[in-house]
């Protein structure tokens, strides 16, 4: 018991290396102990216990923000979002187990061998996290380096080959302890001369045309958001914000779901048509000329156009005449936030979605790339789609940037930075710049490098005026996808039989 108890702590531990507090080393020095653990145990059942009580640790305290998006919903009890975390905490922890149960079962007569090998599972049990059961990616081990040079590897091996990465490092520190000189130091000897390489292979930024930005961020709590009566207020915060400070063409952004009600609608009665004529051209109104706006909103779809049946989260492109351009459905959509899983049974049990609303969001076909007047080719991810690794940019017709709106005004204090680092991720990766608006934070201006040009604070109104980051070349990630961390796992293995072969 004592040893699940260390488990537990050192998941605990592991999970303040992510934002907002970025303590990286002792993220590296939980994995550390949690593979001295996993080495010490007696049987395969006692590894995958030792890892699954790791993995409950660091999720339990790492997704603690999912609590705080219960404090928004009237119809059920605040203390329902702590059970909601533990819940989610026992699935997830399923991941770590598995890999800490392969690196015992092939490693467990060696440590440098457990260590290579538990890095190799680490990629594929954290890629099955983020695939299986419409997946959930959030918190890679990966993005706990994000503040160090080694996240430059993450354009080679991408964000799950970054955490096989951190595993490294903490089995240098696993090696020190044992006394095993020459394998500690050549762990991240290798990691330090593949980081070097990478930059130093690195392509130059591309020139691009100037485009001028404006990124609202209105300080729109969610508990004001979709208020009866507050539509006016907000709107009117969107206006004064949105007021032109550039005698240039400017690219405007909004954040996810900015205009609550329907810009397009399936219904057939005009009153609707008219409402949503009526909208645009408001939303036009604030223009100038030349400008464009990337906005969130909302459309209704219907099946029969007399009903709301279904409902798509979206992002529009709009003119100063109130045109809508172009269209972005999100593809990602949240279970419980944008869809009710098992509807039927769960409603009659008096469940619901925790975003307001009874009836569920249709997703669209996946990453886009559309080409826009001012902008010219523009990609989106909407809210927590760009947590997805390799799955953010249309491959085939590359966009000039992307465009992340999103909601997290209901992720607590730890969500929003959690977040935004993995947007960072995004964009190191891809070679390209991201571009973040938020209602309370943390909006963002990211470059093709992952660096943080511009933000504004959590829970602070106020704009970004800047001028749009160029891109790079593609990288070998955005060439190749999430088959590199799998050639990465395949090499890390090959390499573990080895040095197994030379021991015996």
């Amino acid at each position: 018991m004592k040893f699940l108890l260390l488990s537990f702590a050192a998941g605990v531990a592991s999970a303040v290396g992510f934002a907002p507090l970025s303590l990286w080393p002792v993220t590296l020095a939980a994995l550390a102990l949690l593979m001295w653990l996993v080495a010490g145990a007696p049987r395969l059942k006692t590894a995958l216990a030792r890892g699954y009580w790791f993995g409950v640790g660091n999720f339990v305290l790492g997704l603690n923000w999912i609590a705080t998006a219960f404090t928004y919903q009237s119809e059920m009890p605040v203390w329902l979002g702590w059970v909601a975390v533990l819940l989610l905490s026992l699935y997830l922890a399923v991941y770590p187990a598995m890999a800490a149960g392969l690196g015992w079962r092939y490693g467990r007569r060696d440590r440098l061998t457990l260590v290579l090998l538990f890095a190799a599972a680490w990629i594929v049990t954290e890629w099955l996290r983020a695939t299986m059961f419409t997946g959930f990616a959030w918190n890679p081990l990966g993005v706990s380096l994000l503040p160090t040079p080694l996240s430059r590897l993450a354009t080679m091996v991408g964000t799950y080959g970054l955490s096989a990465v951190a595993i490294l490092l903490a089995g240098a520190l696993l090696l020190l302890f044992d006394r095993r000189w020459v394998a500690a130091l050549a762990l991240p000897a290798t990691l330090t001369v593949a980081t070097v390489l990478s930059v130093l292979t690195a392509s130059e930024t591309l020139s691009s045309p100037p485009l001028a930005l404006h990124i609202v961020q209105p300080n729109i709590g969610q508990q004001d958001k979709w208020k009866e009566g507050f539509e006016e207020r907000n709107f009117s915060i969107l206006r004064r914000l949105s007021r032109s400070q550039d005698p240039r063409p400017r690219l405007l952004l909004w954040p996810e779901a900015a205009i609550t009600e329907p810009l397009e609608n399936g219904l057939i009665y005009a009153r609707f048509a008219a409402a949503a004529a009526q909208l645009r051209k408001d939303v036009g109104s604030l223009l100038a000329p030349g400008d464009i706006l990337l906005t969130g909103g909302v459309t209704w779809q219907s099946r029969d156009g007399t009903a709301v049946t279904s409902a798509t989260n979206s992002v529009f492109a709009m003119d100063p005449a109130g045109r809508i351009l172009a269209r972005y459905d999100k593809a990602h959509l949240v279970p419980y936030g944008e869809y009710l899983p098992a509807r039927p049974i769960l409603s009659a049990i008096g469940l619901s979605r925790l975003a307001p609303g009874d009836i569920d969001f249709d997703p669209g076909p996946g990453a886009e790339t559309l080409q826009l007047p001012l902008a010219g080719k523009v990609g989106f991810q909407l809210c927590y789609e760009m947590i997805f690794s390799g799955e953010v940019v249309e491959r085939g017709d590359r966009p000039r940037f992307l465009f992340n709106p999103s909601n997290d005004a209901w992720f607590g204090a730890w969500g929003p930075p959690q977040h935004l680092a993995q947007a960072q991720l995004r964009a190191l990766e891809e070679g390209l710049p991201v571009l973040r608006s938020t209602p309370t934070g943390i909006s963002a201006v990211v470059d093709a490098e992952g660096r943080l040009l511009h933000s504004l604070p959590w829970r602070t109104a106020g704009i970004i005026i800047a001028d749009l980051p160029s891109p790079k070349p593609p990288s070998l990630f955005a060439r190749l996808g999430n088959v590199l961390p799998f050639l990465f796992a395949l090499l890390l293995a090959g390499i573990a039989i080895a040095v197994a072969w030379k021991a015996r």
